[in-house]
């Protein structure tokens, strides 16, 4: 009878067993699918961020050609206005610089900073400076909306409505002959 018991105990333990560990695979399996569905949320997560960052390098490499343009374009300016010389000066015209700016250009990049509130002013000996220089053409730019590179070149040669002037066109022609080459 000792025997038979033991047997009992022996196949109760197992059968138990069995159940434990039916219920911990169970339970493991669970956790394994919780798991696995973590990693994938993970994944996606990952996925967003790298399209993201391919996003920022993408408008990094526009920003960059832009900015690369618009030199190109400014450059392509001095060389057609005084050959790239900050000291050229076109007394019939009193042109200055070299971005050959006159008087009336320094009067309204400072009509504009007045009504943006901004305490600054250029002076006429400030078209003698190229860093200057080069502020007024931004600040002209941006004021009346130039994006364009024909836009940009016949407008500082011909005014706000320069794109109007068929005098310009030539103007133009030498810019994007600088341009080109």
């Amino acid at each position: 009878m000792k025997d038979s018991v033991n047997v009992f105990l022996y196949i109760a333990i197992i059968f138990l067993g069995a159940i434990f560990t039916t219920i911990a695979l169970w339970d493991y399996e669970d956790k394994i699918e919780e798991l696995e569905n973590q990693v994938k949320e993970q994944e996606h997560y990952i996925d967003s961020l790298i399209q993201c960052i391919d996003t920022l390098q993408w408008e990094n490499e526009i920003f960059d050609q832009v900015e690369k343009d618009a030199t190109f374009l400014l450059s392509a300016l001095m060389m057609v206005e005084s050959r790239n010389n900050d000291s050229a000066h076109a007394i019939s015209e009193d042109a200055v610089g070299c971005l050959q700016i006159r008087k009336t250009m320094v009067d309204d990049v400072n009509r504009i900073l007045k009504r943006q509130g901004k305490a600054y002013e250029f002076t006429y000996d400030d078209r003698w400076s190229r860093q200057k220089s080069i502020m007024m053409f931004e600040i002209y730019c941006d004021h009346y909306n130039l994006t364009e590179p024909e836009e940009i070149a016949r407008c500082w040669n011909g005014g706000p409505r320069g794109m109007n002037k068929e005098a310009t066109v030539y103007y133009w022609n030498k810019v994007q002959d600088h341009l080109d080459s």
